[in-house]
Protein backbone atom coordinates (compact mmCIF):
# COMPACT_ATOMS: atom_id res chain seq x y z
CA UNK A 1 0.00 0.00 0.00
CA UNK A 2 1.68 3.32 -1.13
CA UNK A 3 2.11 6.32 1.14
CA UNK A 4 -0.77 9.34 0.59
CA UNK A 5 0.03 12.57 -1.35
CA UNK A 6 1.34 15.58 0.77
CA UNK A 7 -0.04 18.38 -0.95
CA UNK A 8 1.72 21.03 -1.23
CA UNK A 9 0.74 24.65 0.43
CA UNK A 10 1.92 27.59 -0.91
CA UNK A 11 0.13 30.24 -0.52
CA UNK A 12 -1.06 33.08 -2.96
CA UNK A 13 -0.48 37.08 -2.59
CA UNK A 14 -2.36 38.19 0.32
CA UNK A 15 -3.83 35.17 1.62
CA UNK A 16 -1.10 34.94 4.44
CA UNK A 17 -1.83 38.61 5.42
CA UNK A 18 -5.39 37.36 5.53
CA UNK A 19 -4.55 34.11 7.36
CA UNK A 20 -2.42 36.02 9.82
CA UNK A 21 -5.27 38.88 10.45
CA UNK A 22 -7.76 36.27 10.70
CA UNK A 23 -5.76 34.53 13.90
CA UNK A 24 -5.21 38.03 15.52
CA UNK A 25 -8.95 38.73 15.06
CA UNK A 26 -9.68 35.81 17.29
CA UNK A 27 -13.52 36.29 16.09
CA UNK A 28 -13.81 32.71 14.47
CA UNK A 29 -14.44 29.02 15.62
CA UNK A 30 -11.62 27.06 17.38
CA UNK A 31 -11.50 24.94 14.40
CA UNK A 32 -10.70 27.67 11.86
CA UNK A 33 -8.13 29.45 13.62
CA UNK A 34 -5.85 26.02 14.00
CA UNK A 35 -6.36 25.57 10.65
CA UNK A 36 -5.23 28.76 9.58
CA UNK A 37 -2.30 28.22 11.70
CA UNK A 38 -1.91 24.93 9.96
CA UNK A 39 -2.43 26.91 6.99
CA UNK A 40 0.82 29.11 7.63
CA UNK A 41 3.05 26.44 9.36
CA UNK A 42 2.34 24.57 6.06
CA UNK A 43 3.45 27.50 3.92
CA UNK A 44 6.48 28.18 5.95
CA UNK A 45 7.56 24.13 4.59
CA UNK A 46 7.07 22.56 7.79
CA UNK A 47 6.58 18.70 7.68
CA UNK A 48 3.08 17.39 9.11
CA UNK A 49 4.99 16.30 11.97
CA UNK A 50 6.20 19.77 12.80
CA UNK A 51 2.93 20.78 12.74
CA UNK A 52 1.38 18.16 14.89
CA UNK A 53 4.02 18.84 17.02
CA UNK A 54 4.03 22.82 17.81
CA UNK A 55 -0.47 22.73 17.48
CA UNK A 56 -0.89 19.42 18.82
CA UNK A 57 -3.47 18.26 16.84
CA UNK A 58 -3.39 14.96 15.21
CA UNK A 59 -2.07 14.12 11.73
CA UNK A 60 -5.27 13.62 9.61
CA UNK A 61 -6.19 17.30 10.73
CA UNK A 62 -3.40 18.61 8.93
CA UNK A 63 -3.26 16.62 5.87
CA UNK A 64 -7.02 17.28 5.52
CA UNK A 65 -6.51 20.91 5.99
CA UNK A 66 -4.10 20.39 3.11
CA UNK A 67 -5.72 18.65 0.94
CA UNK A 68 -9.10 20.67 1.13
CA UNK A 69 -6.99 24.22 0.55
CA UNK A 70 -5.15 22.22 -2.61
CA UNK A 71 -9.00 21.18 -3.76
CA UNK A 72 -11.00 24.19 -2.84
CA UNK A 73 -8.86 26.99 -1.47
CA UNK A 74 -8.33 29.11 1.41
CA UNK A 75 -12.26 29.24 2.23
CA UNK A 76 -12.70 25.98 1.92
CA UNK A 77 -9.60 24.91 4.24
CA UNK A 78 -10.78 27.60 6.93
CA UNK A 79 -14.92 26.67 6.62
CA UNK A 80 -16.55 23.47 7.76
CA UNK A 81 -19.73 22.35 4.80
CA UNK A 82 -22.62 22.65 6.25
CA UNK A 83 -24.03 19.87 7.82
CA UNK A 84 -27.88 18.91 7.15
CA UNK A 85 -28.86 16.83 10.06
CA UNK A 86 -31.64 14.47 10.25
CA UNK A 87 -34.89 16.34 9.39
CA UNK A 88 -37.16 16.68 12.44
CA UNK A 89 -40.16 14.40 13.00
CA UNK A 90 -41.83 16.96 15.29
CA UNK A 91 -43.58 19.41 13.25
CA UNK A 92 -46.52 22.06 15.06
CA UNK A 93 -49.05 18.93 14.16
CA UNK A 94 -47.27 16.23 16.12
CA UNK A 95 -46.36 18.85 18.61
CA UNK A 96 -50.17 19.97 19.05
CA UNK A 97 -51.31 16.50 19.28
CA UNK A 98 -48.27 15.39 21.95
CA UNK A 99 -49.57 18.27 24.31
CA UNK A 100 -52.90 17.27 24.07
CA UNK A 101 -52.23 13.77 24.89
CA UNK A 102 -49.83 14.11 27.42
CA UNK A 103 -52.89 17.01 29.23
CA UNK A 104 -55.45 14.11 28.82
CA UNK A 105 -56.36 11.32 31.26
CA UNK A 106 -53.56 8.92 31.97
CA UNK A 107 -54.86 5.06 30.52
CA UNK A 108 -56.42 2.96 32.42
CA UNK A 109 -54.43 1.66 35.38
CA UNK A 110 -52.09 4.25 35.15
CA UNK A 111 -51.47 7.21 37.22
CA UNK A 112 -49.70 9.18 35.00
CA UNK A 113 -48.14 9.43 31.37
CA UNK A 114 -44.97 7.99 31.02
CA UNK A 115 -42.59 9.31 27.74
CA UNK A 116 -43.09 5.67 26.34
CA UNK A 117 -46.59 5.55 27.15
CA UNK A 118 -47.08 8.55 25.32
CA UNK A 119 -44.48 7.76 22.27
CA UNK A 120 -46.53 4.14 21.80
CA UNK A 121 -50.00 6.04 21.90
CA UNK A 122 -48.44 8.58 18.97
CA UNK A 123 -47.65 5.67 17.09
CA UNK A 124 -51.20 3.84 17.84
CA UNK A 125 -52.72 6.86 16.51
CA UNK A 126 -51.18 7.43 13.55
CA UNK A 127 -49.87 10.53 14.41
CA UNK A 128 -46.09 9.82 13.42
CA UNK A 129 -44.77 6.25 11.82
CA UNK A 130 -42.42 6.52 14.67
CA UNK A 131 -40.78 8.26 17.00
CA UNK A 132 -38.13 7.71 19.80
CA UNK A 133 -39.31 8.09 23.55
CA UNK A 134 -36.16 11.03 23.85
CA UNK A 135 -37.82 12.65 21.21
CA UNK A 136 -41.05 12.88 23.15
CA UNK A 137 -39.02 14.00 26.27
CA UNK A 138 -36.99 16.87 24.59
CA UNK A 139 -40.22 18.12 22.96
CA UNK A 140 -42.39 18.37 26.31
CA UNK A 141 -39.03 19.46 28.61
CA UNK A 142 -39.07 22.40 25.48
CA UNK A 143 -42.93 22.71 25.94
CA UNK A 144 -42.29 22.83 30.01
CA UNK A 145 -39.23 25.11 29.28
CA UNK A 146 -41.54 27.91 27.32
CA UNK A 147 -44.19 27.80 29.49
CA UNK A 148 -42.17 29.07 32.69
CA UNK A 149 -40.65 31.82 30.32
CA UNK A 150 -44.22 32.99 29.32
CA UNK A 151 -45.04 33.03 33.04
CA UNK A 152 -42.43 34.74 33.57
CA UNK A 153 -42.49 37.50 31.12
CA UNK A 154 -46.44 37.92 32.84
CA UNK A 155 -45.20 38.53 35.82
CA UNK A 156 -42.47 41.12 34.81
CA UNK A 157 -45.37 43.29 32.79
CA UNK A 158 -48.22 42.69 35.72
CA UNK A 159 -45.82 44.47 38.35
Amino acid sequence: MGRKRVHEVSLKEGERDELESFIRKGKASARSLTRARILLLADDGRSDKEIVDVLKVCRGTVRNTRDRYWKGGLDCALNEKPRSGAPSKIDGRVEAELTLLACSDPPDGRSRWTVMLLRDKLVEMGVVDSISHMTVYRTLKKKKKKKAQAMAREEVVYR
